[in-house]
């Protein structure tokens, strides 16, 4: 994953002041997707799911 400018084949979302930055090729895959901060006893970070199928990728994933 890589922070950089927006280019020609990326969707720009707005949501509640934070820019999201997505491929449009793999957001139309991954959509509806769902990004959720969780803080809990054994740490925090960002959960990312979608309903992609285990044929597509691994399911739902997450990072923290």
């Amino acid at each position: 994953m890589a922070l950089d400018e927006p280019k020609d084949n990326d969707e720009i979302i707005k949501e509640n002041d934070i820019n999201y930055l997505i491929e449009k090729d793999l957001f139309n895959q991954v959509k509806p997707i769902n990004i959720d901060f969780i803080d809990s006893a054994m740490g925090s970070g960002f959960s990312i799911t979608s309903k992609l199928t285990k044929e597509d990728s691994c399911g739902s994933c997450s990072c923290s």
